[in-house]
């Protein structure tokens, strides 16, 4: 599965995000190369603009045309807070607040009642919430203060980005997208993608 790394580009990034970003409490996280956001080949059915999450490898894939999607490193829930199936994107936020829920707060001890959008909230820069049909699911695409766990499995459940790259894909996606989360043993996309070999 051919790859060709995308550079981080701040020209989307609004003034607050800039500012926020420039005094986040943590250093620049080294992601390996294989994280980092790329295009690659891409042979699923999702139409383009759709989201696809492959638990098992860590990457969150934005479909594009002609069989490609851009890749990106993701942190993904841990074993028994995972959330799959198929949802939409029924709400996008810049910089969101953070409310923990009463399972985080009995997993993860004492914790504030809310948490303020910015660089210390784990929420990080921009949220995408998953709806079915019109319920929300509570489960996100978000940022994180934490860029360093990216290609892990330890959330509550939901998908974490770098700040940078959940800019980045906020900017495309739609409301409505499609959103597919896959399942353990139902990712590994690029292993199989490569095991079919290249199609015309």
């Amino acid at each position: 599965m051919q790859g060709t790394l995308e550079g981080v580009s701040d020209a989307n990034f609004t003034a607050r995000d800039r500012k926020l970003l420039a005094s986040a409490p943590y250093s620049r996280a080294s992601i390996p190369t294989h994280y980092q956001k790329q295009v690659v080949a891409f042979h699923r059915q999702e139409a383009p603009g759709s989201i696809v999450v492959d638990s098992d490898a860590r990457y969150l894939y934005y479909v594009l045309p002609n069989k490609q999607a851009l890749r990106y490193g993701v942190t993904v829930g841990e074993d028994a807070q995972a959330w799959t199936g198929v949802a939409k994107v029924g709400r996008k936020e810049e910089w969101p607040s953070w409310t923990p829920t009463d399972g985080e707060r009995k997993r993860l001890g004492p914790l504030p009642a809310r948490v303020e959008g910015g660089p210390h909230n784990p929420m990080g820069s921009r949220g995408i919430y998953l709806y079915s049909g019109d319920k929300d699911t509570l489960f996100r695409i978000h940022g994180t203060n934490q860029p360093e766990y990216i290609g892990q499995a330890i959330s509550s459940g939901c998908i974490r980005m770098t700040n940078e790259d959940v800019i980045d894909l906020y900017n495309k996606v739609k409301m409505g997208s499609i959103v597919v989360v896959l399942g353990p043993g139902q990712g590994n996309i690029g292993a199989r993608m490569a095991a079919l070999g290249p199609r015309s």
